[in-house]
């Protein structure tokens, strides 16, 4: 971002799909596919970044994770998940919060 800022004028950014992609296991148990913490620490560490980047003057209006939900990727179909939400796929579709849905709404509610 400090870059964008300094070789591109300063313009406004959203950063608008920002994620990281995880084997869909089957194996693993609900319990175990919760525990995302490749993700959550992939998503602190954009976000410390970025922070330090807004308080160096760089003009950041938003950051979207990709993706709020696990869902049928176009060219990976079911093989990868990037939700924060956890779907399963083998019991009607319930959905589960991952640990990185709860990181982040312990971070949007710091400030």
């Amino acid at each position: 971002m400090m870059y964008i800022k300094n070789y591109y004028k300063n313009p406004t950014t959203y950063i608008t799909e920002n994620g990281v992609a995880e084997a869909n296991n089957s194996s693993l148990s609900v319990e175990e596919a919760l525990k995302d913490n490749l993700r959550l620490v992939y998503h602190y560490g954009h976000l410390t970044y970025l922070s330090r980047a807004i308080k160096g003057g760089a003009d950041v209006r938003g950051y979207f994770v990709w993706s709020f939900l696990d869902d049928f990727e176009w060219d990976a179909g079911y093989t990868i998940r990037f939700g924060l939400n956890y779907i399963d796929f083998k019991d009607n579709l319930k959905r589960y919060r991952k640990h990185s849905a709860l990181w982040f709404q312990k971070f949007l509610h710091k400030g």
